[in-house]
């Protein structure tokens, strides 16, 4: 009997399925895909030129303080407090020194001893160190800690809960209620990695003495461990643009902007005026002086004032931390917007400045147009060649906002590329958690204490030969980083055929970028123990 040919008996099943790929993609690509693709243009191309006026204006703004602004002593009064015979030491007002951390083995004894280090007349101030701690080998070195500092004379408070309700907002309100803190005047936060200089008080409290309008006072990060890998480096100048320009420009133009949680000074009578600690959400920071700000109360920022603190230099750390930073601001802006527009206190404009520029675009527009715009949108017109992108929406605008972000980092700008390849990457995880927030899906009150390497990490590195990591399948697989990667991957080679735009270059260059991130080899990699 003659052998039939293979092809008798099976016919070409992949040829089959790939026509009819084609021949619903054809069906489907002229009524749906390009109306809809066309649709998302529009809305990316509004939510671009939104952010890139955002972004112009404030640059105009910090021009003109730069050049003709006055300084914070010369529009708020600022003068030592003077000495006073008769008065003594109570000459000075009490001041609170809060120090919330949870399970900080590697930077407890630095912060506890630069905040015991603060100049100020010893019987006028309290330290008081919030440990919400469940390793109890931790606990007991951190009151440990402070019963040496206690030895050497300074008032110093250890005080724990039974439970971590609230977290950090929890912990802090609880920290409040304490019979000594009634005698004090101003409230000072400090996360566990942060170090301020002993002049801290000194240079921030006669605002607050002198300027009874005033109910914050807040001073500049200055990062210890940003050049400890490319990571930090690009956190760097994401934060750098942060202070040295948005939260500038606030505090000159409506005497508002976001307090960072740390290194900042509270009036007290301000911070129980506004409601105290809430944790209804995980930005219990910016809730408070949101709502301060309704109650009237200015704030002022301290560029010149740099308190030493760490960024996160795990991947795992950092994703964290970005998650918390942009599920909790939309979430606050779904839970309060309504609030902010019946509010009777505060002028139209400054409304209009909390909701608009504050809110909508730099805490949900900044995200989301990253992301949908330049890893989905753009790639897809590839696919699409109907739909086009104007080159003042794909070139221009992206150009100038990348360089306008670049200003406060000017030694990091020949890491442009790499910064921006970088933060599209992240832009995927704020997106999903920014639409967590506004629709308060399960993750939306997930809090995780940022992980500190402190100097520990350094000195075992240094102390013993580096191990090759063990991976852990899971740990470090971030599968939708890794999905945008390949989508990416595959509209770029699509590009290299058809297209002739040369989006391929960059499609190429992020499509690696989802790569390394997917895979997680990005950051300081801890070798397991």
């Amino acid at each position: 009997m003659d052998r039939l040919p293979s092809t008798t008996i099976f016919p070409d099943t992949n040829d089959d399925l790939s026509m009819q790929m084609a021949v619903i993609w054809g069906q489907i690509k002229a009524p749906l895909i390009v109306p809809l693709l066309k649709l998302a243009v529009v809305v990316c191309l509004i939510m671009s030129v939104m952010l890139f006026v955002e972004r112009v204006y404030m640059g105009i703004v910090i021009a003109l303080v730069k050049l003709f602004g006055r300084k914070p002593d010369k529009r708020f009064k600022w003068e030592a407090i003077k000495d006073d015979v008769e008065l003594g030491n109570s000459a000075y007002p009490m001041v609170l020194v809060q120090i919330p951390m949870y399970n900080e083995r590697e930077v407890y004894q630095l912060s506890i001893g630069a905040a015991c280090g603060l100049s100020w007349p010893s019987d006028r101030i309290v330290i008081q160190v919030l440990d919400d701690s469940t390793d109890p080998t931790i606990k007991d070195m951190v009151e440990l800690e402070c019963q040496r500092w206690a030895s050497k004379g300074i008032n110093i408070k250890y005080e724990i809960r039974d439970n971590r309700n609230g977290y950090k907002a929890g912990a802090l309100k609880e920290g409040m209620k304490h019979s000594y803190v009634k005698h004090c005047d101003y409230v000072v936060i400090f996360d566990a990695d942060f170090q301020p200089e002993p002049d801290f008080l000194w240079r921030t409290i006669p605002f607050l003495v002198h300027n009874p309008e005033l109910a914050l006072v807040q001073a500049r990060w200055k990062f210890v461990n940003s050049d400890e890998c490319l990571m930090t480096r690009m956190q760097e100048m994401s934060l750098d643009y942060h202070f040295t320009v948005e939260q500038e420009v606030g505090s000159s133009t409506y005497s508002f902007f976001g307090f960072n949680g740390t290194a900042g000074v509270w009036r007290i009578s301000a911070l129980n005026e506004a409601g105290g600690w809430k944790d209804r959400t995980t930005v219990e920071d910016m809730d408070l002086a949101v709502r301060a700000s309704l109650k009237g109360w200015k704030f002022l920022y301290l560029g010149s004032l740099k308190v030493k603190n760490e960024l996160p230099s795990t991947l795992k750390a950092y994703r964290y931390q970005q998650h918390r930073w942009s599920c909790g601001p939309a979430n606050l802006f779904r839970k309060m917007v309504m609030e902010i527009i019946k509010n009777k206190k505060v002028s139209t404009w400054k409304k209009v400045h909390v909701i608009y520029s504050f809110f909508v675009v730099r805490k949900l527009v900044a995200h989301i147009v990253t992301f949908i715009f330049y890893c989905v949108v753009l790639p897809a017109t590839v696919l699409v060649p109907e739909v086009e992108v104007p080159k003042w929406g794909a070139v221009y605008i992206p150009s100038i906002i990348t360089i306008l972000n670049a200003v406060g980092t000017p030694r990091s700008f020949h890491l442009l590329v790499f910064w921006i390849l970088f933060e599209n990457v992240m832009s995927l995880h704020r997106t999903k958690a920014t639409f967590i927030g506004l629709l308060e899906a399960g993750r939306v009150n997930e809090w995780i204490v940022t992980e500190k390497l402190g100097d520990a990490f350094k000195s075992k590195a240094a102390a013993k030969a580096p191990r090759k990591p063990r991976f852990r399948f899971g740990e470090r697989l971030h599968v939708l980083e890794l999905c945008v990667g390949a989508y990416l991957f595959f509209c770029g080679c699509y590009d290299v055929v058809f297209g002739k735009n040369h989006y391929f270059i960059y499609l190429f260059a992020q499509a690696i970028a989802f790569f390394i991130m997917g895979f997680g080899y990005v950051g300081t990699i801890v070798p397991n123990s």
